[in-house]
Order: structure tokens, then C-alpha cells, then sequence
């Protein structure tokens, strides 16, 4: 029953975000009054030069940093007014990650990797959850590798099927397929918006590539901390 309150309102509310951050010439701007909000269920691309602020961006939409000045919510919960130990609770009950550098823990096993999410919640299902996905992503025989011995394809999609396997209601993506070549990547983001479509994952992705973008239901342009309208 939470799970359907919770995708019936907004998935994100941002107000007013600023993140300001010291250096050796002063105060730098790196967020300059962001108002954003992304509806459950949602497939948005956070687009824009390097440096613009969008994966500073992405970091305080997820719980991961906290802006200098204005507020975020999350699934309905203020961020801003939450100690870490309770974001990090939000983020295990509400979120999921793909990240460009994979990000999978190389002592465990694939299979590992991706019950690591359930058996932290203590969902007696983590194992019978991590194979179904593993097979949904095309790696049901690889579950006993480890990273080291998956190409760089592979152990992104590990990566998303520990995502999905986490049954997030938003799933973060920053940059999915910048350590990968061409076609690998095409693969990776087919696979990444079929198990989304799936899912009815809210979906909020930075990236560069404007075709990856164009995939998504709405683009947002970030230029210099500030969007673009």
C-alpha cells in the first residue's frame, strides 16, 4: 500500500537549491536557485556542459549532499532537515544508483553484488530477487564471477540489476555508459529503459549524449548552476 502513495505524488521537489563551495580564488557557485520537480514515474535527462553543476545536482536530489542553501524532497521526506543517518535510510528504502564507474564491491560475487542491497533491508527473498534480475539483465550464468572477471559491459549490467533488484521507487543514473565503448553502451541504455518501462521506476539520468537523452520523457538543461528555460 506505501509503495502506491508514494508513486501517486511527486517524486522530487527542489526549491531554491544553491551549493556554494570554497577555493583557493573564493566562494564558488557551483548551484545558483534551482526549482525542479519531477513527477513519480518520470523519465527526466539532466544535460549540460562539463562543469555546469548537473551531477552536483544529481548528488543533492539523491540524498548524497546536502545544498548550501534551499530545500529538496524526496518520496514526500525534506532532506534538508534530516541528519545523514536518516538520509541514508530515505536513499536504502527509496533509491537506486548506476553509476559510471560501476561502483561493485570486487570481494563479492555478482550474485553478491546484487543481493547486497535486499540483505541489508533483511528481505528474505535478497538471493531469489539478485538471480531474477541477473537473468533479466542476460547474466544468469556469470551470478559465481566477480568484477574482475566480467568485462566492463558486464559489470555495468551487474550494476543495474542491483539497482532494480533494490526495488527503488527512483533510480539515479549519472552517466551509465561513459566507461564504455559505442555499442556496448547502446546495449546498456536499451536495457537500462526496458527494465525501467518495466518497473515504473522514476527515472532521473545525467548524461551527455543527447540521443541517450532524447529517450527520456523530459529534458532538463543545466548551464553555469542555473537551468535553462
Amino acid at each position: 500500500m506505501s509503495e502506491v502513495v508514494i508513486r501517486s505524488v511527486q517524486a522530487i521537489r527542489a526549491k531554491g537549491l544553491e551549493k556554494v563551495v570554497p577555493t583557493s580564488e573564493g566562494q564558488l557557485a557551483i548551484l545558483a536557485g534551482i526549482d525542479l520537480e519531477i513527477n513519480a514515474g518520470e523519465s527526466v535527462a539532466i544535460v549540460g556542459a562539463s562543469g555546469s553543476g548537473k551531477t552536483t545536482l544529481l548528488g543533492i536530489l539523491a540524498g548524497l549532499d546536502l545544498p548550501t542553501g534551499g530545500s529538496v524532497a524526496l518520496a514526500g521526506q525534506e532532506l534538508t532537515t534530516l541528519d545523514e543517518e536518516a538520509r541514508a535510510r530515505i536513499r536504502a528504502e527509496q533509491v537506486g544508483f548506476v553509476f559510471q564507474s560501476f561502483q561493485l564491491l570486487g570481494s563479492l560475487t555478482a550474485l553478491e553484488n546484487v543481493m547486497l542491497p535486499g540483505e541489508l533491508r533483511g528481505d528474505r527473498g535478497a538471493e531469489q530477487d539478485a538471480r531474477g534480475y541477473l537473468e533479466k539483465v542476460g547474466l544468469g550464468a556469470r551470478t559465481g564471477h566477480y568484477p574482475r572477471q566480467l568485462s566492463g559491459g558486464e559489470q555495468q549490467r551487474v550494476a543495474i540489476a542491483r539497482a532494480f533488484a533494490s526495488r527503488p521507487n527512483v533510480l539515479f543514473a549519472d552517466e551509465p555508459t561513459g566507461n564504455l565503448d559505442t555499442a556496448t553502451g547502446q546495449r546498456i541504455i536499451d536495457l537500462l529503459f526496458a527494465l525501467n518501462a518495466e518497473t515504473r521506476t522514476t527515472l532521473i539520468l545525467v548524461t551527455h549524449d543527447d540521443r541517450v537523452a532524447a529517450r527520456c520523457q523530459r529534458v532538463i538543461e543545466i548551464e553555469a548552476g542555473r537551468l535553462r528555460v
